[in-house]
């Protein structure tokens, strides 16, 4: 039971730190992302570029001088990576703070390919799926035991950045809860002081009414 669960945790990991898709966009059609990712933590994005010709109606190569514009912002709304890159290629970035990062892509209408749309595909490596480990074993002259042991290290810093993660969302689910249940417990009083104020209206209105015409 132990081991399935240890199986499982590590299939959630591997699952939540890579996405790979493919999608359509118009000339000036934008499409973005977002991506949960913890503080002082790697993102590769590999992406391929893709243009449906009318003639033989099918996605062809892309055509010279097509390329996209990449921009990402982080959880503070700032933009951390603004660039225009080929039509396939990659773009790489790592997050400063912990939270939902927006991964915006579009082309540059100025190289258009007179088409219909472009399908993109798309390939996302968060963490130590990130990293080519075969140029750092190569750059680093690394044994296959200390690329390994390499690895390892690696894996144990991002699962314990994603418990960080977990542990500050955790918190900010919380503080939310009670900051909600304060505002409905100050509204139910609200709501309690002015149906006593508006009964205590009532009566002594009804009061002066009865005396007026002299029923009391």
């Amino acid at each position: 039971m132990l081991h399935r669960r240890c199986t499982s945790f590590i299939l959630i990991i591997c699952l939540s730190a890579a996405s790979a898709l493919y999608f359509h966009i118009g000339e000036t059609e934008k499409k973005c992302f977002i991506e949960e990712i913890p503080d002082e933590t790697m993102v590769v994005g590999n992406y391929k570029v893709q243009v449906y010709d009318f003639s033989v109606k099918d996605y062809l190569p892309s055509a010279p001088g097509l390329g996209m514009f990449v921009e990402v912002k982080d959880p503070e709304d700032k933009i951390i990576l603004s660039r225009t890159y080929a039509a396939d290629g990659r773009f790489t970035f790592t997050s400063h703070s912990a939270g939902e990062h927006v991964i915006c892509l579009h082309s540059n209408s100025t190289a258009w390919f007179s088409s219909g749309q472009l399908r993109v595909h798309l390939d996302i490596q968060v963490g130590e799926h990130a990293i080519d480990y075969q140029q750092v074993q190569a750059k680093d002259k690394l044994s296959e035991l200390q690329l390994r042991i390499r690895q390892l290290v690696d894996q144990v810093e991002q699962v314990t950045k994603e418990q960080n993660y977990q542990r500050y969302r955790e918190e900010r689910f919380r503080a939310t809860s009670e900051s909600t249940n304060q505002r409905v417990l100050w509204w139910s009083i609200a709501q309690t002081v002015i149906l006593l104020i508006t009964g205590f209206w009532q009566m002594r209105h009804l009061k002066s009414f009865f005396e007026a015409k002299k029923l009391v």
